[in-house]
């Protein structure tokens, strides 16, 4: 038999960390970490595929529209007429349709308003206390005075709260299309006292209102594959679900009013001057800066009028889910072209001479930074224009168009913290119109595949707009608090809009930050992109479910995530990964006595042929006794030895000369499974970063080990030095310890 040479590592000293704390309880659903989701996700079929691509059977409704309204702004009052065209696309039979009335949830005694609990303020604002308890409740909701068929005739129809179902008198089949009229009116409310995405923003000073519409007209509801009629109702968090569609759609307001809609202006040159026209025009090539379009000496000369004579605006807008109006004698209103592609795209703003400077210096220019850093993202924006709306209070989103908030004081100062938050707002609701208003997903159900995902690509674009800027979401040491809270108050990122505890941090906050480590510390810029980009493109003008973004994120990239969407998305677990254990050894030229009771592991096929570094610490506890073969003295060789006989003088220039070696424990009392991110430091202040992937915990749920052989002694380990993972509890994740400073030091 030949001989075997070992090299014998001896323990210098054993560095253990203080003992950890108890963890605290983990969260909810607790499962198996790196079991394959085939538990949780919908069964592929022909409609959507186990690639998270369309299948061959996908369809998707289509609902156009033809809408005539007039805004009456005295009484704040809007009247309208709409016809609807619905084209059946599915392989169903359809019996009813079924029509979406939002403007219901604000009636008095609605079901939204029951199903809130309620408790007693001691101290309340008068105002506040009479709306409450001595005025009678305000005239909320639609008013649908008819529905007629095609040829005018009444046809039946179900109001059920936020829902109206339309009675066929035959059904409709498949590849059928049905026409049916609604003519309805509402009062609009006043959003900064009653609450709600739109309405009116009142000025005290000059009587003035500014008006953004929305949800403003019945609207069809979703059929798909997925759940048939998407028919849940409205109860105030849970946002839209819509079918996509054509809208022309004509505005009657009063005629000193300047408006801003989705869709291409179609008739400009009637409600604007020749001079605006011409300044349009002059925008339509500034590719730099904005041009002012409606001045604000303009806007100031209107909102004294109140014009007694009506205008009629006319939109037309292409393949959009929705529409919203922006209406107000007070706009000021300038825009620029962007160059997106082969196409240029209009950004503009719209806002009362109150939100200058700001507004006139930045908006615009957000818009535009918007337009650019999503689609290079994604896809190139598809839409002729984008709009950003000054309706303070306010942040909401529509296609080409949606409301923000911030402004100056009276004097026209603006505040950092103002600014930034103006800034974060435009792009946020800007970049609302690729998802989920192209990328069409299910509001009602899913809020976070709008918002989440969205507010994703809003810190991508805050960073690439400013690298300081304070990005509120994105960032994973933002999220700590949210996850080390109180379980009670926590549910998984998968729950229904209407369920959750914590909206802003539930369906905003965890979910980009997800992504964002997905991006940074889990796939790697390069796989990610090109994975969200496919899944950009796979489901734009679509309606996708969460199993087609979680199936097509791991199928462009070949990345397995299963672990990252159960435990992120499906759970509440949180992530914290310490170091439990660090033990130093040094190689040892003179065998002793004590090698009796060294062993060595047995092979795959037979006992190891050597030459071995083993590390005498006790046997390994998951290596039975019977695989291992007893070390004799005689067996043992000093490595100098080993090398000269070993290597050429070439090869010993070249090999490394480990003096120091280490074994490092880390432990994971946290539920969420992570990768392990560490980072040496030398005593000679030198650094080593290593990233061990989220694999390494996949036989071991609580320990998981690993050896460094260094020419330099370890000065300290650190894990996670630089918060990329939202681990909950730094304490510890350093060797030796640091004493962390309590609040009063």
């Amino acid at each position: 038999m030949k001989k075997l040479s070992f090299l014998l590592i001896f323990p210098a000293m054993l560095v253990a960390q203080e003992k950890a704390a108890e963890p605290k309880q983990q969260g909810k659903y607790d499962t198996n970490k790196f079991s394959q989701m085939y538990d949780l996700l919908a069964t592929p079929n022909m409609f959507r595929t186990a690639s998270g691509a369309p299948g061959p059977a996908y369809y998707q409704q289509q609902a156009d529209y033809k809408i005539d309204v007039e805004l009456d702004d005295k009484n704040s009052k809007l009247s309208g007429f709409e016809t609807i065209t619905y084209s059946n696309n599915s392989p169903d039979t359809l019996e009813y349709l079924w029509v979406q009335l939002d403007q219901n949830q604000a009636k008095a005694n609605g079901q939204t308003s029951l199903a809130e609990g309620e408790k007693i303020n001691q101290v309340l604002p008068l105002e506040g206390f009479s709306t409450k308890y001595l005025k009678k409740d305000l005239e909320r909701g639609f008013n649908i005075e008819q529905v007629k068929d095609a040829k005018g005739n009444p046809m039946s129809y179900t109001i059920n709260e936020t829902m109206m179902r339309i009675n066929l008198a035959s059904p409709l089949k498949p590849g059928e299309k049905i026409s049916f009229s609604v003519k309805w009116w509402y009062n609009i409310n006043n959003y900064r006292k009653e609450g709600g995405r739109s309405g009116y923003e009142l000025f005290e000073k000059d009587g003035n209102k500014l008006y953004v519409i929305a949800q403003f007209y019945p609207r069809m509801a979703v059929y798909n594959d997925v759940e048939g009629w998407q028919n849940m109702q409205f109860w105030g968090s849970g946002e839209f679900a819509l079918p996509f569609g054509n809208f022309d759609v004509s505005i009657t307001v009063p005629a000193d009013h300047v408006i801003d809609a989705t869709g291409e202006l179609t008739n400009r040159s009637e409600v604007f001057t020749a001079e605006q026209v011409k300044r349009y025009e002059q925008a339509q090539k500034s590719f730099d800066k904005p041009v002012v379009i409606v001045t604000q000496a303009e806007a100031e000369a209107a909102e004294k009028g109140f014009s007694e004579k009506k205008k009629t605006w006319k939109f037309s807008a292409k393949n959009v889910r929705d529409f919203g109006i922006a209406s107000s004698r007070k706009f000021i209103y300038d825009a620029m072209a962007v160059k997106i592609g082969n196409r240029t795209v209009m950004a503009e703003s719209v806002y009362p001479k109150e939100a200058n400077p700001l507004w006139g210096e930045t908006s615009t220019l957000v818009v535009a930074h918007t337009l650019k850093s999503y689609s290079s993202h994604t896809f190139d924006y598809p839409y002729p224009k984008a709009v950003s709306v000054s309706a303070e209070d306010q942040g909401m989103e529509y296609p080409m168009i949606c409301w923000n908030f911030g402004r100056p004081d009276e004097n026209g100062v603006t505040t950092k913290e103002v600014k930034n938050g103006m800034i974060g707002v435009v792009i946020h609701e800007v970049g609302h119109t690729f998802f989920p208003m192209i990328v069409n997903s299910d509001e009602r159900q899913w809020t976070w595949m709008d918002e989440g995902l969205n507010s994703f690509l809003e810190y991508l674009a805050e960073q690439e707009w400013d690298s300081t800027f304070p990005s509120r979401r994105g960032p994973a040491k933002n999220i700590v608090p949210y996850m080390s809270g109180d379980q009670k108050f926590l549910e998984p990122i998968m729950s229904n809009s209407e369920t959750i505890h914590q909206f802003g941090n539930n369906a905003y906050g965890k979910p980009a930050t997800g992504l964002n480590i997905l991006r940074e510390v889990v796939m790697g810029r390069e796989l990610f992109d090109y994975a969200f980009k496919t899944y950009a493109n796979r489901w734009k003008f679509k309606h996708p479910t969460p199993e087609d973004f979680f199936r097509t994120m791991e199928d462009a990239s070949a990345v397995d995530l299963d672990w990252f969407w159960r435990g992120w998305f499906y759970s509440t677990d949180f992530v914290d990964i310490g170091i439990k254990d660090v033990k130093q050894y040094y190689v040892s030229e003179t065998p002793t006595a004590d090698i009796k009771d060294v062993k060595v592991r047995k092979g795959r096929f037979g006992f190891d042929k050597g030459p071995f570094v083993y590390l005498v610490s006790g046997d390994n506890p998951e290596v039975n006794a019977s695989n291992k073969k007893a070390l004799k003295l005689e067996e043992v060789k000093p490595l100098a030895d080993y090398v000269d006989q070993t290597f050429t003088a070439e090869e010993k220039a070249s090999i490394k000369s480990p003096k120091y070696f280490y074994e490092v424990e880390f432990n994971k009392p946290g539920g969420m499974i992570m990768p392990i991110l560490v980072e040496i430091t030398y005593e000679d202040g030198t650094k080593d970063n290593y990233q061990y992937p989220a694999q390494i915990w996949r036989k071991s749920n609580d320990t998981a080990k690993k050896v460094y052989a260094t020419t330099k002694a370890i000065k300290s380990i650190q894990i996670d030095p630089k918060l990329l993972t939202a681990d909950i509890d730094v304490t510890n994740n350093a060797w030796p310890k640091v004493e962390q400073k309590s609040k009063f030091d």
